[in-house]
C-alpha cells in the first residue's frame, strides 16, 4: 500500500498565493506520475497538474497554466503545487494523486484525503 499525506491549503483572497504539498510513503516500487486533481462543489473531479517521474515532463490543465507550478522532491517522493493569482473559481478540494507502477508493470492509482482551498474576499 502507498499512503499520501497532503498539507497546505486554506483561505486566501483573490490574487493571493498558496502552496500545497504531498508526500508519499509505504510500499513504493516505482512512481509513474504524481500530481493534483480538484473537485469543486457540485462538479466532477478534474485534472490540475502532474509530473511524470522518469523524465520530469509536466502537464497542466489549461485553466491553471501560467498561474500554478508543480515541482517534485524525488528524494522524499513528494510533490508540491504552488498556486499564484488565485481566483474564486479555483475554490475546491485539492487531491494528490500518485500513479504507482508495480513490479508486474501494472499501474495503480492512489489518492490523498484532500485539502480545502477557498479563494474569497
Amino acid at each position: 500500500q502507498v499512503q499520501l499525506v497532503e498539507s497546505g491549503g486554506g483561505l486566501v483572497q483573490p490574487g493571493g498565493s498558496l502552496r500545497l504539498s504531498c508526500a508519499a510513503s509505504g510500499s513504493i516500487f516505482s512512481i509513474y506520475t504524481m500530481g493534483w486533481h480538484r473537485q469543486a462543489p457540485g462538479k466532477e473531479r478534474e485534472f490540475v497538474a502532474l509530473i511524470r517521474w522518469n523524465d520530469d515532463d509536466i502537464y497542466y490543465a489549461d485553466s491553471v497554466k501560467g498561474r500554478f507550478t508543480i515541482s517534485r522532491d524525488s528524494t522524499d517522493n513528494a510533490v508540491s503545487l504552488h498556486m499564484d493569482s488565485l481566483k474564486p473559481d479555483d475554490t475546491a478540494v485539492y487531491y494528490c494523486k500518485l500513479e504507482h507502477r508495480t513490479a508486474r508493470s501494472t499501474v495503480d492509482d492512489y489518492w490523498g484525503q484532500g485539502t480545502q482551498v477557498t479563494v474569497s474576499s
